[in-house]
């Protein structure tokens, strides 16, 4: 027979469920797929992610979750939802391509696994990409878990699912790496086993088998270690760590294709960077150290670029003070003017979870420091970021068919690129996340 207590706890916890279930229900706007409802925005100036200046006095009409018009003689209907954002900037929704939700920089010892379960780490996500949100970002590319497993997966799910507030998501689960390379947790006795930071595949055999099953449990991207880490960098040559072969690359590349996956390579420079371009992959992440050489393979390979200034930026005194830190940044700043020179796809990327989330905008700043115009680094985050994750039919421009990802900000970004660290009004699809 059951016990009066086992009862009142089975009560408490079908209570508890159903609060639940009605706070997710009111704190989410209501999915807007497949809607006839018609909003208009009316945008006092709108950069629209595809020309050279912006426009004023535009209206864009919504229907649903997709943008249906768009211009300066736009007839508003009688039924529709009027936001008045004439005393702003609308732009389209910011594009991360480099974050990492399932990190936070206050990591003990530089260590999740080590400190953190991952339930835990699946809730700090759920936090990760409703702060990325709220700062502008309706979409982001994870580019991997940091040793969370599939939680980067779950995440994404569930947004779509439209159980949380979040940007849209494309994910890359559990990176490759090599025994003693970058992500293999280094510093413990031999004879203890810990989980990593990333998939350990030190054979073909093995690298192809972790593709398959990452793919299996939902992988957008597959990311590939083609360098070592900041320890593994040679400090007389600069020259970083080659993680993998050519032959790896192209192998690891084709299996991903074989999918429609397509591979990112965390890469400095050296040898790794140039095997990963040959080798076939769709974008290059940090790169510092890039020669002229790398760089025309990049273009000549239609590699995409994502910097990621800010979190190889001196964070404290001692930093600031190192000489080999100040090396790292004079050469992202150097590559960063070369790779704009000569054509590079850069597309907009801060390895955000490196540093505090929803702050990524303050990435603008330095790649106008570095010789971007305003204009140019609003396109890395709009469409040519777009261009990189295979949406730009869909998102990275404010054009009739497209989701209404729609951002404004007070103030023109075109004359102070600072002014997209504060955006007031955040929509995604159709529906408004912040007024």
């Amino acid at each position: 027979m059951l016990n009066r207590r086992y009862l009142a706890s089975m009560a408490s916890l079908v209570l508890t469920l159903s609060l639940v279930l009605i706070l997710i229900g009111t704190a989410l706007p209501q999915d807007r797929t497949g809607s006839s409802e018609i909003t208009a925005i009316r945008a006092g100036k709108l950069i629209d992610g595809i020309g050279d200046s912006a426009a004023d006095n535009v209206i864009i009409l919504i229907t649903g979750d997709r943008i249906t018009d768009v211009g300066t003689d736009v007839r508003i209907p009688s039924n529709a939802t009027v936001i008045d954002l004439s005393g702003y900037t609308v732009l389209p929704g910011l594009i991360d391509t480099h974050s990492h939700i399932l990190l936070t920089p206050e990591n003990p010892a530089g260590s999740p696994v080590l400190y953190k379960s991952i339930p835990y780490r699946t809730v700090e996500g759920v936090l990760a990409v409703k702060l990325n949100l709220e700062a502008g970002f309706t979409t982001l590319r994870d580019i991997d878990s940091e040793g969370a497993n599939f939680a980067d997966v779950g995440i994404r799910d569930a947004i779509n699912d439209g159980l949380i507030p979040g940007p849209r998501l494309q994910v890359a689960t559990m990176a490759l790496s090599i025994t003693g390379g970058h992500m293999n947790v280094t510093g413990l006795a031999p004879h203890i086993d810990v989980p990593q930071l990333a998939t350990i595949a030190d054979t073909p055999y093995e690298q192809i088998k972790e593709i398959r099953r990452q793919i299996k449990y939902g992988a957008d991207w597959i990311k590939l270690y083609a360098t070592g880490t900041l320890r593994h960098i040679n400090r007389e040559t600069f020259e970083p760590l080659n993680q993998v072969t050519l032959e790896e690359v192209k192998m690891i590349v084709a299996e991903a294709k074989r999918w429609n996956i397509p591979v990112s390579a965390h890469a400095y420079g050296g040898q790794g960077a140039t095997n990963a371009i040959l080798g076939g992959v769709r974008s290059l992440e940090h790169g510092f150290a890039l020669t002229d050489e790398q760089l025309q393979m990049m273009v000549d390979n239609g590699t995409y670029w994502s910097p990621t200034i800010t979190v190889y930026l001196p964070s404290n005194p001692q930093e600031e003070n190192d000489p080999f830190t100040r090396r790292i940044v004079e050469s992202h700043k150097d590559t960063f003017g070369r790779a704009l020179k000569m054509g590079v796809k850069i597309a907009f990327g801060t390895d955000v979870g490196g540093f505090e989330h929803g702050k990524g905008a303050q990435e603008f700043k330095l790649m106008v420091d570095y010789g971007m115009t305003p204009m140019q680094a609003i396109k890395s985050a709009t469409m040519t970021a777009a261009e990189l994750m295979r949406l730009e039919k869909s998102i990275g421009s404010i054009e009739t068919g497209k989701y209404a990802d729609i951002i404004a900000v007070r103030g023109n970004p075109l004359d102070d690129i600072t002014i997209l660290e504060n955006v007031a009004f955040v929509m995604k699809g159709g529906m408004v996340y912040k007024k």
